[in-house]
């Protein structure tokens, strides 16, 4: 934010470009929002190949966390934790084999997390691209207790004000495909199960 100091007289043709910096300076300081995640609308969803024959899908629910976005700056941030218990694959067995020692280990690891460390902008006019000119998000995952980088590239990023919540709301869908060895879970890579595990990621958060 921009300060100036009045201990100096200040003569009457400097005082309009004073208040109008002023003015700029607390325009620019205030523009960035914190938004806080809907979990209705934000959720993870996997897909991992089964044997070279079909695809088996899953997701987890109930997301928390809060984004951070200013478009004029170009900067953005984004948290956000992943309870492992709302892992829901429509089949309970499978939920349980993947909640298991074997995988996510749910009772040593019961939470999942992903942290933002570098937000990537790019021409809002690129054929194909839709909403703002949000690109990549470079940041940290963790869960099974390991943390690696990964890049999530965004397919659409948009804001607007909701007139059914009466908030603004930022939001969009991005995806990343992961090694899932790198963070521990190997089970049945040797048998033909894939260790790479394509992401998903929904989120929409709203102004508080």
């Amino acid at each position: 934010m921009i300060r100036l100091s009045f201990s100096q007289a200040v003569t009457p043709y400097q005082k309009p470009l004073a208040t109008l910096l002023l003015l700029a300076g607390c325009i620019g300081s205030s523009y960035a929002a914190t938004y806080f995640f809907e979990p209705n609308n934000s959720n993870v969803r996997f897909e991992i190949d089964h044997f070279n024959t079909s695809t088996n899908t899953g997701g987890f629910y109930n997301l928390t966390g809060q984004l951070q976005y200013d478009p004029r700056a170009k900067t953005g941030s984004v948290s956000l934790v992943i309870p492992i218990n709302s892992l829901n694959t429509g089949n309970k067995a499978f939920d349980l084999t993947l909640t298991g020692p074997d995988f996510f280990d749910m009772a040593k690891f019961p939470l999942a997390s992903f942290e933002s460390t570098k937000w990537h902008f790019a021409d809002a006019n690129i054929k194909g691209k839709a909403g703002t000119d949000v690109a990549k998000v470079d940041g940290n995952l963790t869960m099974h207790g390991i943390t690696n980088p990964i890049t999530l590239t965004a397919t659409k990023f948009n804001c607007y004000f909701s007139f059914i919540a009466k908030k603004s709301v930022c939001g969009g869908d991005f995806t990343t495909t992961i090694d899932r060895t790198k963070w521990g879970m190997s089970k049945y890579t040797l048998l033909g199960i894939t260790e790479k595990v394509t992401l998903n990621i929904q989120i929409e958060a709203a102004k508080q």
